[in-house]
C-alpha cells in the first residue's frame, strides 16, 4: 500500500505567510484536504551566563495569543524566522537585533515542529553561553518589523521559579529552560 501523497497545492492567500490547502490522497486512496500554514523554518536561542547565574529573555507583545484569550505579551526566548541562511547564522543575528547580544558558542539542542498540525515552521534550538561584555547593543528589534521587543536578564533563581509556577508560555522557551537545567544543573543550586 502506498503512503500518503500530496496531489494538489492552492495558494488561498500570501503575505509574509501563506495559507495553502492541500488535498491529499490517502493510502486507501481517498482524497482529503488540509489547510496549513508555510512560514518557513525558525531559530530559538537562549543566552546564559554560568560565572553570573543569568540568562537573557525578552518580552515581546503577540497578537495571536491576545486574539486567543492569552495574555498581550509573552516572555520568550530570543528567535526568529531563518532568511536564506543557516540556523547558526539566524540565531547571531536575531541575538544582535532582538537583545543586543555577540554570541559565539551556540549549543545545539535539537530541531521540532512547532504546530505539526498546522504549520511547516521547524524550530532549531540552541543554548548559548554569554559574557557581560557581549551586551554590546540595546536590541529591541527592528523598528520596521514593529517588535518593540524589551530586554530583560533573569538570575537562575528567578529561572527556577518561574519553571515551578509554570510561568512559560512559549513552547520553545519551555524547551530551553529545561535544556538548560538537564545539561547545567550546577546553575540552578542555591548559592
Amino acid at each position: 500500500m502506498a503512503g500518503h501523497q500530496i496531489t494538489n497545492v492552492r495558494t488561498l492567500f500570501q503575505a509574509w505567510r501563506k495559507v495553502l490547502e492541500l488535498t491529499i490522497r490517502l493510502p486507501n486512496g481517498q482524497d482529503i484536504t488540509r489547510e496549513i500554514t508555510d512560514r518557513g523554518s525558525a531559530v530559538a536561542v537562549l543566552p546564559y551566563d554560568l560565572e553570573r547565574r543569568k540568562v537573557i529573555l525578552i518580552r515581546q507583545f503577540r497578537a495571536a495569543v491576545l486574539y486567543a484569550g492569552g495574555p498581550e505579551f509573552l516572555l520568550e526566548t530570543v528567535a526568529g524566522l531563518l532568511d536564506d541562511d543557516a540556523p547558526e547564522v539566524c540565531a547571531r543575528r536575531e541575538a544582535m537585533e532582538e537583545a543586543g547580544l555577540r554570541l559565539d558558542i551556540l549549543e545545539p539542542v535539537g530541531a521540532g515542529w512547532s504546530a505539526p498540525g498546522a504549520t511547516t515552521e521547524q524550530v532549531h534550538m540552541f543554548l548559548a553561553p554569554y559574557r557581560a561584555e557581549d551586551r554590546v547593543a540595546a536590541g529591541g528589534g527592528l523598528a520596521e518589523e514593529h517588535e518593540d521587543i524589551e530586554v530583560i536578564e533573569f538570575g537562575f533563581e528567578d529561572l527556577d521559579a518561574m519553571l515551578a509556577q509554570h510561568a512559560f508560555a512559549d513552547l520553545k522557551t519551555l524547551a530551553l529552560v529545561q535544556a538548560l537545567r538537564l545539561r547545567h544543573p550546577e546553575a540552578f543550586e542555591k548559592a
